[in-house]
This record gives structure tokens, sequence and C-alpha cells, in this order.
């Protein structure tokens, strides 16, 4: 991964981690499990490495994306090697659109995005969030599409606002497991 230079834009789309299978209990309700933890804290561990550190997170408000979000804050913020530089607090908005989303509900969220912000999380469920990445960029994306916690970069070339399919080019990806 390269530096990132100045006015660069970075979308860090990362599905949830893995989660308790499902009970009698609604769907919005279930935890992560013990492995989600630890590969949550990797994948912040692994963004902190490579400098993104995001400005503004988007995340689903069910509690596996929310426990997701925690847990990759702590790994954004531990102890070296593992860790790396903590950074300024991000915005962080829990959005109910961003649970059960298609695609275009998801893009629709990332246009609501302060133009200045450079590094955006976007902390979501399939299959909404394999057909982001496949939207942003059709010939990059995995076709199998996104695995629990993992996480690809796109490099938007618009502001937010602006961001249309096909504008995002997919540069890096990986799984994160702890």
């Amino acid at each position: 991964m390269t530096d990132r230079t100045a006015g660069e834009r970075s979308l860090v789309l990362l599905r949830h981690a893995k989660a308790e299978p499902p009970d009698s209990s609604p769907d919005a309700e279930r935890r992560l499990s013990a492995r989600g933890h630890a590969d949550a804290a990797a994948a912040g561990a692994w963004l902190a490495r490579h400098g993104l550190l995001p400005d503004v997170v988007l995340c689903s408000p069910a509690r596996r994306t929310r426990q997701t979000w925690h847990d990759v804050a702590l790994g954004m913020t531990g102890s070296p090697p593992e860790g790396g530089p903590a950074g300024s607090a991000p915005a962080v908005r829990y959005e109910a659109a961003a649970y059960e989303a298609g695609p275009e509900d998801l893009l629709a969220l990332l246009r609501t995005v302060d133009p200045a912000a450079r590094t955006v999380l976007l902390v979501a469920h399939n299959p909404g969030i394999s057909l982001l990445s496949a939207l942003l960029d059709p010939e990059r994306a995995d076709p199998d599409g996104l695995r629990t916690t993992d996480l690809v970069i796109h490099r938007p070339t618009s502001p937010w606002p602006d961001l249309t399919p096909g504008a995002a080019p997919i540069t890096t990806r990986h799984t994160a497991r702890g």
C-alpha cells in the first residue's frame, strides 16, 4: 500500500465480524462470536498500520456491526506492534438505513458524508456491502463478495456527494483474522 497523497479519499468497506448463529432473538440483536471480536480488533490494527484511520464511520445499528466497530476502534489504538497512531476520534453515525440495505441505499449514505472527510469506514452487512463494492468497481470486485471481517479499500475519484457507480477503484483487500 502506498502513502496517501493530500486530497485523496479512501473508502473502507468492512463486512461485520463473525456473529453467533441465529436463534430465537431478532436478527438485529445477534452478537459477535469470540472469533468475531478477535477478528474485528485485528481489522482495527491493520487499518492503523496502513494509515487508514477514519474521519467518519457509518455503521449499521445492528448489535454485531456496533460490536465490530467498537472492537475495530480498540484495535486501532492498540499497543505496538499491532497498533498504530490513534489519530483523532472519528465522527460515528449509526445509520438505520445501513441495516438490510441494498447497494444504492449504501451509496446514498456515502453521498451524505462531508466532502472534507478523507477516510470513511462503512460497517455493514451482506449482500449489500458486497454489492456496493461491485457497484463502485465492477471489474475488480470479488465475485464471491466480502467474507466476515473483509476490508476492501476503494479510492473514490470524486467528492462524497458526487460518488457514482464505477468511480471508486479498489486498491487493496484484506481479510482480518485475530
